[in-house]
């Protein structure tokens, strides 16, 4: 009598069951990022600031950035610029957010961009970011 060989139907079921049970322990082990959105958002801004800067270089007029806790716009002559595509107005993607900035005031954008240093500290529950423009107009992302 010849004898057969492979797994019988009770096997390959035991083994299914133990790979679904350890896929199902390390899809619940892995968890989002929650400071995700607020480096996405932080990096954004860095490079959106150093876009205002070249703009306000190319064009001549200054720019002053005003954001609240849903989002944040670029201003020219008293108007939210909606012409430019980059510089248009923006939701946080880690709404809310808190911005504070150091030293206190409007963040003006103009031709001389080399000033007194600037911190924005932009938090969203209990993430925290900075973005950091130094005198001479390099902008940086940093965690605090």
């Amino acid at each position: 009598m010849e004898r057969q060989h492979g797994f019988t139907l009770i096997e390959l079921m035991v083994v299914l069951v133990i790979v679904g049970i350890a896929s199902a322990a390390i899809s619940l082990s892995i968890r989002p990022d929650p400071g995700k959105a607020l480096r996405e958002d932080a990096e954004r801004l860095a490079q959106l600031l150093q876009v205002a800067h070249s703009e306000v270089l190319a064009d001549g007029r200054p720019l002053q950035w005003q954001a609240d806790s849903r989002g944040y716009r670029f201003i020219r002559e008293g108007q939210t610029v909606n012409d430019e595509p980059l510089l248009r107005p923006r939701k946080w993607q880690a709404a809310p957010v808190s911005i504070r900035r150091v030293p206190e005031g409007s963040v003006h954008i103009s031709a001389e961009w080399l000033g007194e240093p600037l911190t924005l500290l932009l938090s969203s529950g209990q993430q925290q970011i900075e973005v950091l423009r130094d005198a001479a107009g390099l902008v940086q992302v940093r965690q605090p």
